[in-house]
């Protein structure tokens, strides 16, 4: 059995990197489950492996097994919703990259990336990208959004990767790290990725003329070295993010700031912040020191995953 770690899913065909720097490509027999849940992808960029070379083929190989993970992040598949997709594994942080303009932000869509990294502790960061298209209302927009998610302990980047502008700070932030890149199509991803290390040239393209939305530039999720320390996973944009694994106590438990006010709720950790009586979360968003809009999301979450019935969640 030969060690090594998936650099890139192909679907079908997984890129195993080697000890040796060799890279060989390898596929799957059998079944792989994810405590007992279905997956569309049983194999993520970032698993260590053991494979078996093939025997007149040393180019190619069989992925024999899969060592536990340290954390992974999954989410509901967009085509198949009774299924999970992993989008990678063993990562020591995320960021999530969005955009005020071009396309028009969906601030909705950062609570719920948050909400696939924070039940495994990992570190999140939350890039503006292209602020050099920003007008005095995006900047705004801007303070009123890093206010509020500094505030609960994340980190806030605004970047341009066409001017540059504070690049260097995001490349000290990825230094050294394994880090999960994502955002929704058209927030510039790809740009920003070959703004940070340059000559990796990933293809990049427009948003559309005609829809205003982002079109899908990376099919596959790859790990890429960063000649500063580090390396970087891209994942495909992606356009919904649905959580078909999780219950209405897993939202209350990971939106990290009602967590730490639900000590103070009459039914402390089994409060859902809705309807309960003497709820310390509702009472600190009428008061302002939690956000109304991560509030407003949140009973959002709480609403689809209860939309779906039990057997959907369990199957």
């Amino acid at each position: 059995m030969i060690a090594g770690i998936v650099i890139k899913s192909t679907g079908s065909w997984y890129q195993v990197r080697l000890e040796d720097d060799r890279v060989v490509d390898c596929r799957i027999i059998g079944k792989f489950r994810l405590n007992g849940k279905k997956l569309t992808n049983p194999v993520a960029v970032g698993d260590h492996v053991g494979i078996e070379l093939e025997a007149d083929d040393d180019t190619r190989g069989i992925i024999k097994n899969i060592k536990e993970r340290e954390n992974y992040v999954v989410r509901q598949s967009p085509r198949k919703k009774h299924d999970l997709h992993l989008l990678a594994s063993n990562i020591d942080q995320a960021i999530v990259i969005m955009t005020i303009a071009q396309p028009k932000l969906k601030q909705g869509f950062i609570d719920r990336f948050l909400l696939m990294t924070e039940p495994y502790n990992i570190p999140t960061a939350i890039v503006f990208n292209k602020s050099d298209v920003y007008d005095e209302h995006d900047f705004e927009v801007l303070e009123f959004l890093r206010d509020i998610y500094v505030d609960i302990g994340y980190q806030v980047f605004d970047v341009s990767s066409i001017k540059g502008t504070n690049i260097e700070q995001l490349q000290a932030f990825l230094k050294d790290k394994t880090t999960l890149i994502s955002g929704q199509s058209g927030v510039g991803k790809s740009t920003l990725v070959n703004a940070l290390q340059p000559h990796l040239e990933l293809r990049t393209q427009e948003i559309s003329d005609y829809s205003g939305k982002g079109q899908h530039t990376t099919t596959f999720a790859e790990m890429h070295p960063l000649s500063f320390g580090g390396y970087i996973i891209d994942t495909p944009g992606i356009k919904t993010l649905s959580f078909n694994n999780l219950e209405p106590m897993d939202v209350a438990h990971n939106f990290r700031e009602f967590f730490e006010a639900s000590a103070e709720c009459r039914f402390g950790g089994n409060c859902l912040h809705r309807n309960e009586p003497k709820c310390a979360v509702k009472e600190k968003v009428e008061n302002g020191e939690i956000s109304e809009l991560r509030y407003i999301n949140y009973l959002t979450l709480l609403d689809e995953i209860e939309e779906q019935n039990h057997w959907e969640r369990h199957k």
